[in-house]
């Protein structure tokens, strides 16, 4: 499992001349206020590049907004634009290094930097972030499963540790049962290497009824991933009815009846409307990924040059995806 997982100018202060300082006056402070939240509202809608125009401009009214910097790096981070998405973190970790969330999507840019690199120097870094953010907010539980996922996926040399993990899932579990469950799971899954454990823990999962929509979608990811039909039905339903209009579910469907062979029509119309209603987002089911289930839709109808065109669609938006590509290649080879 990747470092969530699960997604800039460093100089951007000097655009502001001295002139338009003076022009800004008393109202800078406030200015960049409406600015960010202008630009938290670009962010939800994944106009990424919008955003960070907004927040240039915030930044030329008032150079110290360590959140200004942030909202920078995270813009820049969903745009898979690492190194920019490193100097904005670092500068909004700089100008408030006591925010626990600032170091937890810093930790996260270097890891996204780290795995392309395959650098030890900067997952090292990542540790670093992780820890850092769970020393400030012990109740960020958000850092708590990056470090855990970090000590399960590393290597020793780079900090990987499974008793440091475990540690993590233990913290988790004293704050918030439900995260517990799922953390333990991931330790389960990843560390250990036991499916049937994990499987005990979503089921948990499931059995204490969340009120959010996020716990749900991890269990849906798992029993989708193995297959079991039924309780990954089960977790779409109680989702939906915690989050009836979250449009995730539309990937979620989509998935599920592309797996059960049945109601195509209806898949693709969730996929569809999915890729066409939702902005590419880390934290969210990929487009990517939707694309692929509609490649494997297709495949399954019997329409190869449809799935193909769906499977290349994938692998433009995200080359790393090995199924996919295995996919492509047996459809094309079968094809000659």
């Amino acid at each position: 499992m990747s470092i969530r997982s699960r997604r800039a100018i460093p100089g951007i202060a000097l655009l502001c001349a001295a002139g338009m300082l003076a022009w800004a006056g008393s109202a800078s402070a406030a200015d960049g206020t409406a600015l960010i939240q202008t630009a938290q509202k670009q962010f939800q809608q994944g106009n990424y590049t919008a955003a960070i125009g907004s927040l240039r401009t915030a930044i030329a009214q008032n150079a110290n907004s360590a959140e200004a910097y942030y909202w920078m790096g995270r813009n820049y981070y969903e745009l898979r634009d690492f190194d920019n998405a490193i100097t904005q973190a670092e500068k909004s970790v700089q100008l408030d290094p006591k925010n626990s969330e600032y170091h937890q999507w810093l930790g996260r840019a270097y890891g996204e930097k780290a795995d392309r690199e395959r650098s030890f120097s900067l997952a090292k870094k990542v540790k670093k972030e992780f820890q850092e953010a769970v020393r400030l907010d012990g109740r960020n539980l958000q850092a708590r499963r990056d470090l855990e996922e970090y000590c399960i996926d590393a290597p020793w040399i780079a900090g990987g540790s499974k008793d440091e993990a475990k540690a993590q899932v233990e913290a988790i579990a004293a704050v918030d049962p439900i995260e517990g469950h799922l953390a333990r799971a991931t330790f389960d899954q990843s560390a250990l290497k036991k499916m049937d454990l994990a499987e005990n823990e979503y089921r948990e999962v499931l059995n204490a009824k969340p009120n959010r929509f996020e716990p749900y979608a991890e269990v849906i990811n798992f029993f989708g991933a193995i297959k079991k039909l039924p309780e990954m039905t089960q977790a779409i339903q109680a989702a939906a009815a915690v989050a009836p209009n979250d449009p995730r579910l539309l990937y979620y469907r989509g998935a599920e009846k592309v797996l059960a062979g049945q109601e195509y029509a209806h898949a693709e119309e969730y996929l569809k409307a999915y890729l066409a209603n939702t902005p590419e987002r880390s934290e969210w089911p990929s487009h990517a990924g939707a694309r692929d289930w509609l490649g494997r839709l297709y495949e399954a109808e019997g329409k190869r040059t449809e799935a193909a065109e769906q499977y290349r669609a994938a692998l433009q938006i995200d080359p790393s995806r090995k199924e996919t590509k295995t996919r492509l290649e047996r459809l094309e080879k079968s094809s000659r």
